[in-house]
């Protein structure tokens, strides 16, 4: 039986996020390992309400903050050479990578 590695991506830039995910699918293809993904996980989005004016006073005008966070779920076959050629990718600071083994 062969192991798995699954690999949860998220960040705030989906583009970038998109990014990470080609060159895994590149890195899949190339070694001609099995691969599942990217399986769109829900966005998680965070909103915050904030009173325009810094007083407090006047009327009751809002602006309203979004955070939005995207996650991307890879399953892929844990072979030691495609898993070294996954550790050398080069992974922007918004994104965060999570590797484990099942």
């Amino acid at each position: 039986m062969v192991r798995k590695a699954r690999i949860r991506l998220t960040s705030t830039d989906y583009k970038k996020l998109e990014e990470i995910c080609e060159e895994l699918k590149a890195i899949a293809q190339k070694t001609g390992v099995k691969m599942v993904g990217p399986i769109p996980l829900p966005t998680k989005r965070l909103r915050v309400p904030v009173l325009k004016t810094p007083c407090g006073e006047g009327t009751a005008t809002w602006d309203r903050w979004e955070l939005r966070i995207h996650k991307r779920l890879i399953d892929i076959d844990a072979e030691e050479r495609v898993m070294r050629r996954i550790m050398r990718i080069r992974v922007p600071e918004e994104v965060h990578v999570s590797i484990e083994l099942i």
